[in-house]
């Protein structure tokens, strides 16, 4: 993972949310980077520092200065522009050379806007959403889409490799939230699929062991059946990426759909399925809870 050309670096990660957090981590304690953190709640950028070391700063922009490369993980496209334009934002001390790396899962717009202004002021920008869940970060084994230029890419793929199974380069900058965007709407679909086929088979009495025993094998496998028909069958829905969140990012999907022409239906309707969930007191809930709404 580590080329002959690989070095230690010295790093900033702003947000440290349930992905953040590990991430962040990796990078310290796996990647053998020296990390500064910095959080919204500043409690839990001093915790972090405690069980990983590292420093913590009092602002994205404290924490960025002077660093090779700076993470991001934060909320919506309003947080990632005030951790990175706003008046203590890392974009205002970074140096000549050094790359922005962005793991919030936003739009393509906001993207391509940061790349512009990265350029303007002398470093390098890549969008660079994950997937994988808190399991997958926490593993060290998200998988990551980027966008941005080759050349800034190949600089800093090693370093995110350090919580990474994949990383891969899709396009100039706001590809990877692109991709991102076709990742949330296949699970839409493919969750939504398996609610309806569990439904099915506990209504016609089935063993739904035994049936996703043999048809997980078959074409209709996925990892979602895999990983998901038992706890959905159980009715437990605290093992994965939250409603609030999946509405965000297919919001995001259908908001670039009206951009760029594309027909949604199905993402449109499992979005409002992902609505009656939450109207159903399951915004935090994770995303297999389609099935709840069915059994209600």
């Amino acid at each position: 993972m580590k080329g002959e050309n690989f070095r230690m670096a010295d790093v900033a990660f702003i947000g440290l949310g349930v992905m953040g957090y590990p991430m962040a981590a990796h990078l310290q304690n796996k990647g053998g980077h020296t990390v500064t953190v910095y959080n919204r709640t500043a409690a839990k950028a001093r915790k972090w520092v405690e069980e990983h070391g590292g420093a913590s700063a009092p602002t994205p922009r404290e924490a960025a200065e002077g660093k090779d490369f700076v993470f991001s993980c934060v909320g919506n496209d309003d947080d990632l522009r005030s951790v990175t334009l706003g008046e203590d934002g890392a974009f205002q001390s970074m140096k000549e050379g050094a790359i922005f790396i962005d793991n919030t899962t936003a739009s393509a717009e906001v993207a391509r806007e940061l790349a512009e202004a990265a350029q303007e002021r002398g470093f390098g920008f890549i969008d660079a959403p994950v997937s994988g869940g808190q399991a997958g970060a926490e593993n060290g084994v998200l998988t990551v889409m980027c966008g941005g230029d080759e050349a800034v890419f190949e600089k800093a793929k090693p370093v995110i490799s350090s919580f990474a199974r994949m990383v891969g380069l899709m396009g100039p900058a706001g590809a990877g939230q692109l991709t991102k965007m076709i990742n949330q709407i296949c699970i839409a679909g493919l969750v939504q699929g398996l609610a309806e086929g569990i439904h099915f088979g506990q209504k016609a009495g089935l063993d739904i062991e035994k049936v996703v025993d043999v048809i997980s094998k078959g074409a209709a496998g996925s990892w979602q059946m895999e990983n998901r028909h038992k706890t959905m069958k159980e009715g437990a829905y605290e093992f994965g990426f939250a409603v609030d969140w999946m509405r965000k990012d297919l919001g995001i999907c259908l908001s670039e759909a009206n951009r760029n022409g594309a027909s949604l239906p199905v993402t449109a309707l499992v979005d409002q399925f992902y609505k009656d969930v939450q109207k159903m007191g399951g915004n935090r809930w994770d995303t297999s809870s389609l099935l709840a709404r069915l059994s209600k």
